[in-house]
């Protein structure tokens, strides 16, 4: 026993020291896009056309935008302007209260928000969540998952995922949402007590992503659930979601950690 708990000592911690420190990503993530007008001759009206999905976009007069709820982060979107006027940047914190505010001219958005105080009394240091997988590829899921390793530890946070919508805070929704997995969305979330909380995470609860022309695809969460948090991404990497969990409860506003 003395022998396995010293090796236990020797190898120490595995779990990030985030938020305090954010670790350093990969060269080869791709994070929030930017978008720099200036490069681009026609306005990016050419590329609008061009790209593959439809995270670049027109408004009424004519100004581009980037839509990260439909943003797929895939090297062809960012090949779609030959001017290199759209890159992918390492930044990892994306996540917003509103849908609204991934919709962008330059890339930059408005992080998520901290609930109402009396929200967050109520919730205490502690939050649970029931997952709802309502048409997803599978790609979300896994990092999702990965927040409960050790290398995460999000319960550290009084975080966690439970079985049971009655036993949630609110619910975690991957997928498109398609015609055969509304009626039970709304039902988990009819189950939960309220208050409740949706968070959508990735391209697909914001958008529908890349299945959202077929017919049996879906447009992502439905308006009639209020969504607490946007998380984009296809899929969303681990520390974006973490980040917007943190934000929601007021924990990096606060400091705490």
């Amino acid at each position: 026993m003395l022998k396995y708990l010293l090796g236990r000592l020797r190898r120490g911690s595995h779990t990030l020291p985030y938020p305090r420190t954010v670790p350093t990503l990969p060269e080869r993530y791709r994070g929030r896009p930017v978008l720099d007008r200036t490069l681009c001759p026609d306005g990016c009206r050419a590329c609008a056309a061009a790209a593959p999905t439809g995270f670049l976009r027109l408004d009424a007069g004519g100004v581009p935008a980037l839509d990260l709820g439909a943003c797929r982060f895939s090297p062809e979107e960012s090949a779609a302007c030959p001017a290199s006027a759209i890159r992918f940047s390492g930044e990892h914190r994306m996540a917003t209260s509103a849908r609204e505010a991934l919709v962008t001219p330059t890339g930059e958005v408005e992080l998520a928000h901290a609930l109402e105080a009396s929200a967050r009394r109520l919730f205490g240091r502690s939050l649970r969540l029931r997952s709802v997988v309502a048409g997803s590829c599978g790609g979300c899921e896994p990092d999702i998952a990965v927040l409960g390793t050790v290398v995460f530890d999000l319960a550290r946070f009084g975080i966690q995922f439970v079985a049971s919508p009655r036993h949630a805070d609110g619910i975690v929704v991957t997928g498109v949402v398609n015609p055969n997995m509304r009626l039970a969305l709304e039902k988990t979330w009819q189950a939960v007590p309220e208050p409740r909380l949706v968070i959508a995470v990735g391209a697909c609860a914001l958008s529908g992503g890349p299945f959202a022309a077929s017919l049996q695809g879906g447009t992502g969460v439905p308006a009639e659930l209020p969504v607490d948090l946007c998380v984009p991404g296809c899929p969303p990497h681990p520390l974006t979601l973490l980040d917007g969990l943190l934000r929601l409860l007021g924990r990096l506003e606060r400091g705490e950690r």
